[in-house]
């Protein structure tokens, strides 16, 4: 083991020694360089080298970056597209359960008795299922869509010159796009042609 004194002067310092030899190797400096500073021969190329490998590198983080930057917003874009969806489908279900509740109030309509309060339940009730996005469709003399309507009856006449509902026996439903109920219809169609 050596010791303190045989090292160094003993007017100085142990660790002065260490500072001095770095100071005189500017490759193992430890202070910054300044503008005007030579580099030793060799160095100016690892500098280089080495701010090259730094580009690369940074170009690569900034890829991932962009990356993973794109891969969040379309995450978020479909977690917003399938809550939209599901809440669509949850409106759905329940409107389609309420569809009864319309055919009965239709009914008691036709027989004359709505009235009173149970008339302002029932225009409140299709009041806001309607600002649900609930329409109904299927009225006498619209085109026979079997995309939309159920045909319980067909007959044939010269007075059609396609297939027509003459009468609607039940409405049909829809929220926006997506059908809940087609509407049953008698249909008149033209007679075939030989």
């Amino acid at each position: 083991m050596t010791r303190s004194s045989d090292t160094h002067r003993p007017d100085e310092h142990p660790l002065t020694l260490i500072r001095d030899n770095r100071r005189q190797d500017p490759g193992t400096s430890l202070e910054p360089r300044r503008r005007g500073d030579v580099e030793p021969a060799g160095q100016a190329d690892v500098a280089v080298g080495e701010a090259d490998v730094l580009r690369a590198q940074l170009r690569e983080r900034t890829a991932d970056l962009q990356r993973v930057k794109s891969e969040y917003g379309n995450y978020r874009k479909r977690v917003s597209r399938d809550r939209h969806a599901v809440g669509e489908i949850a409106v759905a279900n329940v409107l389609t359960g309420l569809l009864p509740v319309l055919d009965a109030i239709d009914q008691a309509r036709k027989q004359g008795e709505v009235t009173g309060g149970f008339q302002r339940v029932a225009e409140v009730l299709e009041g806001e299922l309607a600002a649900l996005g609930l329409q109904s469709f299927g009225t006498a003399g619209d085109p026979f869509d079997p995309a939309r309507h159920e045909a319980v009856s067909c007959t044939c006449s010269d007075r059609v010159e396609r297939p027509t509902c003459t009468a609607i026996l039940r409405p049909g439903y829809r929220v926006g796009d997506q059908l809940l109920r087609p509407a049953q219809a008698e249909v008149t169609e033209p007679p075939a042609r030989r």
